[in-house]
């Protein structure tokens, strides 16, 4: 479904404060689990402007702008591939649409909003299977103009070339670094050979200009042979829905889906290998057959923890709030498939800890952030998603 819709108040969508658990026993505080906006179709990322609205992005293609409980869906989006129609040959598959979203550190200068999106390729290709036939990760910015109900001066800064058929693996978190840079992962989209292959983008870390472009810095510019990609940052991911910064050190952390089982927390830095698919964690999905070489391997960066049974890992945060004290610093991690929220307590590169919480609770949990409250919210990823903070509660 190409999607480009003007903007609308969306009607579906609700906000406010709805307390849906009180006195939830954690191991370091007694929390509220209180829903924030409610009505969201597969929701994916929420982020905040300087001001306190939110912004929140739908993967079938909307973007919400939300102050206080005034509701508004953006128009002027690029078009999206995305499957929430499946008449329409483009395909965005089970994981594409509109993904991440974040908000530039300069907003209050420049206005700028970055997010990712499936984009499609040619739909008079799907027949012949021509190279513009296919979804790639892309990356836009864009301003928001609220009297318009829409954004404005809309760019994308970056396409993924060659398009793939597969419409998964997109990976898709953005942050930014300082110094004028984006980081962003792109999965391997379900084509295993990609992530080692540095003249392809796929299972790549890739670090641009904020005003796009590669950054000049990155690893792999100006080496033998030519034709290596000068976007590439690191290499090896299978799909890294997760990326955050480390708030003292300032170390990029990320997680990586695995396949069946497997699943990695690692720290990234310029030019590292981490593996995929010459090694893994998890087996075959189909034959319970292992993948590559074993866990380790010369030249490759090892996970600093791997989950064994897969709790398929997505938003993560690192938490520097007040609300509760014995958390600062800790690393919190949104499971898809337990439908849980994971907190590991950190000692440099090593895992001590590690909590559980929210178990069957709230859902799919999507993307995990700290709000400008200084308390942690959560998006589900469900048909009926929504929008949670986490409260202590001091009842």
């Amino acid at each position: 479904m190409l999607l480009g819709v003007s903007g609308a108040t969306y009607a579906d969508v609700q906000a406010g404060s709805d307390v849906i658990e009180d006195g939830y026993e954690s191991e370091e505080a007694r929390l509220k689990v209180v829903r924030v906006v409610s009505g969201l179709e597969h929701p994916w990322a929420v982020a905040w402007l300087p001001d306190g609205r939110m912004l929140v992005t739908e993967r079938p293609g909307r973007l919400h702008l939300i102050d206080d409980q005034e509701v508004m869906e953006l128009g002027n989006l690029p078009n999206i591939a995305s499957s929430a129609n499946d008449e329409t040959p483009v395909e965005g598959g089970g994981q594409g649409g509109l993904l991440d979203v974040a908000v530039h550190p300069d907003y209050e200068d420049n206005g700028w909003i970055y997010f990712t999106f499936s984009s499609p390729g040619d739909p008079r290709a799907f027949s012949t299977y021509e190279p513009d036939y296919g979804t790639g990760l892309a990356v836009g910015r864009a301003r928001i103009d609220v009297e318009n109900g829409a954004l404005s001066d809309v760019e994308t800064l970056y396409t993924q070339v060659p398009r793939t058929h597969p419409g998964a693996h997109y990976g898709s978190r953005i942050v930014f670094p300082g110094n004028g840079e984006i980081i962003f992962p792109i999965g391997d989209r379900n084509v295993q050979n990609l992530p080692q292959d540095l003249t392809n983008p796929g299972g790549k870390m890739i670090r641009l200009q904020q005003e796009g472009g590669a950054h000049p810095d990155n690893p792999f510019i100006g080496i033998a042979p030519g034709n290596l990609r000068p976007e590439i940052f690191s290499y090896g991911h299978r799909n890294n829905q997760g990326l955050t910064l480390h708030p003292e050190t300032g170390e990029l952390w990320a997680v990586d889906h695995g396949p069946n089982g497997g699943d990695l927390l690692y720290h990234v830095e310029a030019g590292n290998n981490h593996g995929w698919p010459m090694i893994a964690f998890g087996t075959e999905y189909t034959t319970d057959a292992h993948i590559g070489l074993g866990t380790e391997a010369p030249g490759i960066t090892p996970p600093v923890h791997v989950w064994e049974e897969s709790i398929a890992p997505s938003g993560m945060a690192f938490y520097t709030g007040n609300g509760v004290a014995q958390w600062q610093n800790n690393l919190f991690v949104g499971s898809l498939k337990r439908e849980q929220l994971h907190r590991l307590v950190l000692d440099g590169d090593s895992v001590t800890h590690e909590e559980m919480l929210l178990t069957d609770t709230i859902g799919r949990i999507r993307d995990v952030r700290q709000g400008p409250d200084g308390f942690l919210y959560l998006v589900t990823d469900e048909e009926d998603g929504g929008v949670y903070r986490l409260e202590p509660d001091d009842a």
